[in-house]
């Protein structure tokens, strides 16, 4: 659905989640899986992916790049409900938000986990952090 190649890249966490993010777009998430996923995109790659999307030129963040990485971001989450629901695991996902702006940090729950994965497309490089605590772990 996003027309773009995009292959995982090797990287640390760090990399991956202080990438330089001129939008990032968030679901949260309770049950017992609870925290957030974020999808974090510099302006130029979020640009890109939803002109890929759409099938035109897009050349200032707005609402249909908004709606796009959001759609991107509920998509990825949904797949995980749904590989955690094989494994009993009861999460639910909010609506996804959608924040612009240079710098922008997420922090998760104290004591929670955080994994993130650096991807890079021909228009740019993005990550996708989830920062949680599982319940049943604890």
């Amino acid at each position: 659905m996003v027309f773009v190649d995009i292959t995982p890249q090797e990287s640390s966490p760090e990399r991956a989640v202080f990438i330089d993010s001129g939008l990032t777009s968030m679901i949260g998430l309770a049950g017992d899986f609870k925290g957030f996923l974020a999808i974090n995109c510099p302006e130029q790659t979020a640009k890109g992916i939803t002109g890929a999307m759409l099938g035109m030129e897009v050349d200032e963040i707005n609402e249909d790049v908004q709606d796009a990485i959001g759609e991107i971001t509920n998509m990825v989450a949904g797949s995980m409900k749904a590989f955690l629901a094989g494994d009993h695991v009861d999460t639910e996902l909010a609506i996804p938000t959608t924040v612009i702006g240079k710098s922008i940090r997420a922090a998760g729950q104290p004591g929670g986990k955080q994994l993130a994965i650096l991807f890079a497309t021909p228009v740019g490089e993005f990550s996708i952090a989830l920062n949680y605590v599982h319940v049943s772990e604890n």
